[in-house]
């Protein structure tokens, strides 16, 4: 019988017990009904699955015990990090979702001309915590132990700044000059992929995005949406040079 995983942010230590945060504790017991003796599945990022077993359940709390740590190895060789445009609400958590299930490393959020969210610096933190509950959740569904890295939401030009040196640099676009079939990597270096936003890249983006080594990679004639383009593209990098077989 498949046990039930929850992301916890959270030491954990084979042996020790711990009171579950409120959320994974409510979870647990009144949604999935968890008592006293019933056994779960505990990760907070460091590569294991920890085995746990319910000691106590209260009102808004539960008591578990730690068990033995088993590694999990569900991470994809290729390292795709995703350069994404900041879409609305739930379009958002949907990316972010399914490109963590597809094995994405890590998301970097971006704001452009054409970005349809603005975020003050309250909103973006509060953003910034909600899209990392939604990556946890993305882990906890598909078995992956290590989270992918969410950074904080920044301009594109900042966020163009502070990437590292190295890798492939693609830029989803149906005119692109590089195409799949022939596209050349060394899976060992991280694949950076640029998606806009609802509106698109704007045309200052674009020269932004080619003055920092970005190349147009062509899926096909069809113009996709924020929403689809760069899940589809990292299962069509995944298929060919990953781990989707």
């Amino acid at each position: 019988m498949r046990l039930t995983r929850v992301y916890v942010d959270l030491p954990l230590a084979a042996g020790t017990e711990l009171a579950l945060p409120e959320a994974a504790a409510a979870h647990l017991a009144r949604v999935l009904r968890l008592g006293a003796g019933d056994a779960c599945v505990l990760f907070n990022g460091d590569g294991c699955d920890h085995a746990a077993t319910v000691v106590s359940v209260g009102k808004r709390e539960m008591l578990v015990r730690v068990g033995a740590a088993t590694p999990v190895d569900r991470e994809s060789p290729l390292p795709v990090v995703l350069l994404q445009g900041i879409a609305r609400g739930e379009k958002m958590d949907l990316i972010l979702q399914k490109a963590t299930e597809l094995g994405v490393a890590g998301v970097l959020p971006v704001s452009s001309q054409r970005s349809e969210v603005k975020l003050d610096a309250a909103r973006a933190g509060k953003r910034l915590a909600h899209w990392r509950s939604v990556v946890a959740s993305g882990c906890e569904q598909s078995g992956r132990a290590r989270l992918p890295a969410v950074a904080a939401p920044v301009a594109l030009a900042a966020a163009l700044d502070d990437l590292p040196q190295g890798g492939v640099r693609l830029l989803l676009d149906p005119a692109g000059d590089v195409a799949l079939p022939t596209l050349q990597l060394d899976v060992s270096a991280p694949v950076y992929l640029a998606v806009g936003p609802e509106g698109g890249w704007s045309p200052l983006d674009r020269e932004q995005l080619a003055a920092a080594g970005f190349q147009g990679l062509r899926l096909g004639p069809r113009i996709l949406r924020t929403e689809t383009a760069g899940l589809a593209a990292i299962a069509a990098l995944q298929a060919r040079f990953g781990d989707l077989c």
